[in-house]
């Protein structure tokens, strides 16, 4: 077995495959429920209560916009499309909690209907946009949990499309913060809309409700939300120098305390963690010795981008490892597992990946076999110079 510490890693990666967890128990917060992800890696980086199931109040409209982005970027609908405003939305939504001032039998573009949702918060704008894609807000709470389970969602269940309270209607922060980093990634094109401030229609201007757009230069999104059971939450997400935190918290007493503790949680992932970019896919990362090649020598690649998310007191005693069982026999292909890559720090997950061949090693023969295996029971020569 043969056990080699790499000293300096280098390597700039582009594409995210691996993911690792970096927990951190310095900070606390007053949320009940509270998740902080970094977007590279995936990684997270503080959590409490993460996974238990929770009123999500407005936040869970971020679904009822994934759906729309969704049927947006697949050609299903346009921006320009119009919905109108059933006499049933309007009776049912016009006087219910935040609301878009939507008029019965009016037609208004899926644009505004999105801005409706995001910046107006409408209830009644949420029951549009549903009415109008799936036929009946029913037929698109179904829609809801079938994404909700394609997500990986495992403790959310919707019973409507905006977040009003009813106890099948549930969220975990974990599942806000999947839904939310889905969103970032999925669709560029729309997500710009979660950073506007105000939006006017029918003559009525509303401001956002995200108080970290006011806040937060680096903020951009996403979606705040408050009911008398559930309290204030928040679904939120900041770049800074190119790097993308998400933060979801809820069961907070007051909208004062919401904005606080969201830019505080926001700051701390910035100034206490950084993303460590390893190995690059492709990167031969050392060699192994090989018994009896034609090469005495075979490169160990990674095929995969390695980018990790540490504290940065924690990246000094971060290892990594690469382990096999050598000399490797010839003959050996290309693109053969040979050896494992081992990463570990405090308060991560250990992480294992594979290292393949990055040649191929045909077999001696003969009496070069022989001269082989005699250098190397002489002088440790693992094969052919």
């Amino acid at each position: 077995m043969k056990n080699i510490i790499l000293n300096s890693i280098t390597g700039v990666a582009i594409l995210i495959l691996t993911l690792a967890t970096a927990q951190s128990a310095q900070i606390k917060t007053q949320a009940k429920h509270a998740i902080m992800v970094e977007g590279a890696t995936g990684a997270v980086l503080f959590e409490q209560d993460a996974d238990v199931a929770m009123p999500p109040s407005s936040m869970s409209k971020l679904m009822t916009i994934y759906l729309t982005f969704e049927r947006l970027r697949d050609g299903n609908i346009l921006l320009d499309d119009e919905f109108v405003v059933s006499d049933d939305i309007w009776r049912k939504w016009r006087l219910q909690g935040s609301t878009m001032f939507l008029k019965a039998g009016q037609k208004v573009t899926v644009r505004d209907l999105l801005m409706g949702v995001i910046v107006q918060s409408g209830n009644d704008a949420c029951a549009v946009l549903a009415e109008g894609m799936a036929g009946s807000e029913e037929v698109f709470v179904e829609w809801s949990n079938e994404k909700a389970q394609e997500l990986g969602m495992k403790d959310s269940h919707f019973a409507n499309v905006n977040g009003w309270p009813d106890e099948a209607h549930y969220m975990s922060a974990r599942d806000l913060a999947i839904l939310s980093q889905r969103l970032v990634t999925e669709f560029p094109d729309y997500y710009p809309m979660f950073k506007e401030k105000k939006f006017t229609f029918n003559d009525i201007s509303q401001n956002n409700r995200n108080p970290l757009l006011y806040n937060m230069s680096s903020a951009d999104g996403l979606k705040t939300g408050h009911t008398e059971g559930g309290g204030y939450g928040l679904a939120a997400s900041a770049v800074q120098n190119g790097r993308r935190l998400v933060l979801v918290l809820n069961g907070l007493k007051s909208n004062r305390a919401r904005a606080r503790e969201a830019e505080r949680l926001l700051n701390y992932g910035f100034r206490n963690f950084s993303v460590y970019a390893l190995f690059k896919a492709g990167d031969i990362v050392d060699t192994a010795n090989v018994w009896l090649g034609m090469n005495g020598k075979v490169p160990l690649v990674i095929e995969e981008d390695v980018i990790l998310s540490l504290n940065r007191q924690d990246r000094r005693k971060m290892k990594v490892k690469i382990v096999y069982t050598g000399p490797i026999p010839a003959p050996i292909a290309k693109g053969q597992p040979i050896a494992t890559l081992e990463i570990s720090a405090k308060d991560m997950k250990p992480v294992t990946l594979p290292l393949v061949a990055g040649a191929d090693i045909s077999k001696l023969g003969g009496v070069s076999r022989l001269k082989a295996a005699f250098n190397y029971l002489l002088m440790g020569s693992a094969g052919s110079e």
